[in-house]
């Protein structure tokens, strides 16, 4: 019997989710270095991005084309470099980003929330938007310190989140194929 989830083998997954735990522990531990990480990371992507655009400002059609792949191109290259000659300020408008996030995010989920008042699950979404609105509060209050930690701990904590599913998916994978192999 293959040892096999939806989504690949069960052995597969669960060692990728213990590797992708361990690497959200590590930003979780170290979140300054991962936040810098991450800018490096977006300044370097942004850069190829530029590189892209002025390639295809050649074969857009016309002037206005070429001119607004030259512009988009430019718009990559000075947020890039930026990015890439100060990770640490890149990391203080990453966390203002967050937080801009948090907000919207908290004040979608309470108005869904409000909006499916009565059913199963609304009350879970004012919930997870007042907790939203709770972290961005906090970050903003902490503000400009929180940039140094903000962004690699919520990062370390999805990794960490997204290896311990991928270690329960795949070892339900793992026991659904004992039992089927033992049923035989």
């Amino acid at each position: 019997m293959t040892n096999s989830t939806p989504f690949g083998s069960g052995r597969t997954m669960v060692a990728t989710g213990v590797v992708v735990s361990l690497l959200g522990l590590l930003a979780i531990v170290f979140p300054f270095v991962t936040g810098v990480s991450i800018s490096v990371l977006l300044g370097a992507l942004l850069v190829v991005g530029a590189l892209f655009h002025v390639a295809h400002a050649f074969s857009a059609g016309g002037v206005g084309g070429f001119a607004l792949q030259v512009v988009l191109a430019a718009v990559y290259a000075i947020g890039g470099i930026a990015l890439l000659a100060n990770p640490v300020l890149g990391l203080v408008g990453l966390t203002l980003l967050l937080v801009g996030y948090f907000v919207a995010d908290g004040v979608v989920e309470i108005l869904l929330g409000v909006r499916l008042r009565g059913e199963a699950g609304g009350t879970w979404f004012v919930v997870s938007g007042v907790l939203s609105l709770l972290v961005a509060g906090l970050l903003w209050i902490g503000f400009p310190s929180t940039a140094v930690w903000a962004v690699g701990l919520l990062f370390g904590i999805n990794l960490l989140s997204s290896g311990i599913a991928l270690v329960f998916v795949g070892r339900r994978g793992t026991r659904t194929d004992t039992e089927r192999a033992t049923a035989v």
